[in-house]
């Protein structure tokens, strides 16, 4: 937040769908997805269907080997550290590093009308039972010293893309305390949320509750200002 203490002005344009055309289905591509929840604020919405089940079990597989402890960003430095708030393992994809990943980015580049080279590169996380991840903000505060470094790779975070890859017997549902929401995990579902400034006031502080039962299995698509590098 600036100086004089107000919010930090928006962006001009945030990814999203088009909202206009009031539809169910949205075009992905090579599938279609279907709208299951709205919120106009901040901007949220469940689409079912992004993946397949047989394309969440080959992400999965992909990522099972490549996987580590969890890090969180650094604030102050810009850098990266285990946080005991978030207890998952986890790993990332370079941008179309399989075919896999390059068709699902291309899915999520036309639903939401926001170029590929404007993401991060998708990441997938593992929660066993008793994983957590604690209330967060996805975007990278301004008043931290870190910032500057963390926003020179492609910008300010604008929106989130969670993309759920198996069904959780119990618990495990993404939360939003702001909002009183919780959203249960749903195979091949993808929740999306924008931020319009990188503020509180946008209501998007929001976590990954206990897995109480089984195992959780998530992606992440982080969409930024710029081209990512």
């Amino acid at each position: 937040m600036p100086a004089n203490g107000q919010p930090a002005p928006a962006p001009a344009a945030l990814p999203q769908p088009d909202w206009g055309a009031a539809q169910r289905c949205f075009d992905c591509g090579d599938r279609s997805v279907e709208l299951r929840l709205r919120l106009q604020h901040p901007p949220l919405a469940l689409f079912d269907g992004l993946l397949t089940p047989a394309e969440c079990a080959q992400l999965i597989e992909a990522a099972r080997p490549r996987l580590k402890r969890s890090l969180t960003v650094q604030t102050r430095s810009g850098g990266s550290e285990i946080n005991p708030d978030r207890t998952s393992s986890g790993m990332f994809f370079g941008r179309a590093e399989t075919e896999l990943v390059r068709r699902l980015e291309a899915r999520i580049a036309r639903l939401l009308r926001w170029p590929v080279d404007k993401g991060e590169g998708l990441q997938v996380l593992h929660y066993p039972e008793g994983g957590e991840y604690k209330p967060h903000y996805d975007y990278f505060d301004p008043d931290e010293p870190g910032t500057p470094a963390l926003t020179r790779r492609g910008g300010q975070r604008l929106a989130t893309v969670l993309i759920y890859l198996n069904q959780v017997p119990r618990g495990g549902a993404t939360t939003f305390p702001d909002l009183g929401l919780e959203v249960l995990p749903h195979c091949g579902q993808a929740l999306y949320f924008a931020y319009e400034r990188p503020h509180p006031s946008t209501r998007t502080l929001h976590g990954s509750a206990p897995v109480w039962e089984g195992e959780k299995w998530v992606a992440t698509k982080w969409l930024r200002e710029h081209h990512f590098v």
